[in-house]
């Protein structure tokens, strides 16, 4: 079965050397990091667990390019099979990101934009974000985020679905916005928002399936099928190990088609599906 990762990304030593992600590295072993790592490090992870395809994103806060719009869209040159670019950019410079945006969606072919909240200590409804949400409307791209408590040691507020991420869907209707990390605490407050938005989807980036809460599955199972993408947020959680409990879970094969492949290809417009170990194919 084809499956495509909806949050991911290739790190840079600029990324991993970050004091928000001193636990990732001690959890990895990797306290010491090569200049650079090698993008056959991600490809084999893919591999490993199946994944025929991956959404790489940039990584934009105060600090700078953590991931540039130009590194994902090398590697992404590199693998055109495997990888498909979402951008980030500067909120501080709003322009900027707007055109940088507009670049890597016209140009290089990207697929959406991602900007985590918790990363600028802004929620997503702050003025700021919406001059890249009026041109993710005009690219016909979706606007990723975040949403949830934080592993770093950063506020959680701006994670919060109600009222940051509802006020986003009143004033945006014809954005398409997907909510990673699934939103516990608050995910009684997300599983409202996707109901309520025809727009709004969730992926299940940094849990491992057997950590999935039964409020989830049950929502899957019983009318959110289409509403809920697969993602690990690779390298945090591996391919394998988030989908070692898949078939805990009791969905039937269209559930599973529709959570690990095609709900993604649906909502970010992909034409193609590379499977480990084989030629590339329409995935049409």
């Amino acid at each position: 079965m084809d499956i495509i990762d909806v949050w991911m990304q290739h790190p840079t030593k600029r990324f991993m050397e970050q004091p928000f992600l001193e636990s990732l590295r001690r959890w990895v072993g990797a306290e010491q990091l090569p200049e650079t790592i090698p993008l056959e490090m991600t490809l084999a992870a893919m591999d490993a667990g199946g994944v025929s395809q991956g959404l790489l994103a940039a990584w934009y806060g105060p600090q700078g390019a953590l991931i540039s719009n130009e590194e994902v869209a090398a590697w992404c040159r590199a693998h055109p099979d495997r990888f498909v670019g979402l951008a980030s950019g500067d909120l501080h410079r709003p322009m900027e990101a707007v055109r940088a945006l507009r670049q890597a969606v016209k140009e290089w072919g990207f697929k959406g934009l991602r900007m985590v909240p918790w990363l600028w200590g802004l929620p997503p409804d702050d003025r700021r974000y919406y001059p890249l949400y009026a041109e993710c409307v005009d690219l016909g791209v979706p606007f990723c985020t975040q949403v949830g408590h934080t592993g770093p040691l950063c506020t959680s507020e701006t994670g919060r679905p109600i009222p940051y991420l509802e006020n986003v869907a009143l004033e945006f209707p014809e954005l398409t916005i997907v909510a990673g990390h699934i939103g516990a605490p608050w995910l009684s407050e997300m599983l409202l928002l996707a109901r309520k938005f025809p727009n709004v989807y969730i992926d299940t980036s940094a849990y491992k399936i057997k950590r999935y809460p039964q409020e989830l599955v049950d929502y899957m199972k019983q009318g959110g099928a289409k509403k809920v993408l697969f993602g690990t947020n690779y390298p945090m959680v591996s391919p394998a190990q988030s989908l070692a409990d898949l078939e805990s879970m009791g969905l039937d094969e269209k559930g599973k088609r529709l959570f690990l492949c095609e709900n993604a290809q649906r909502v970010f417009k992909l034409g193609q599906i590379h499977q480990p170990g084989s030629e590339v194919r329409s995935s049409r």
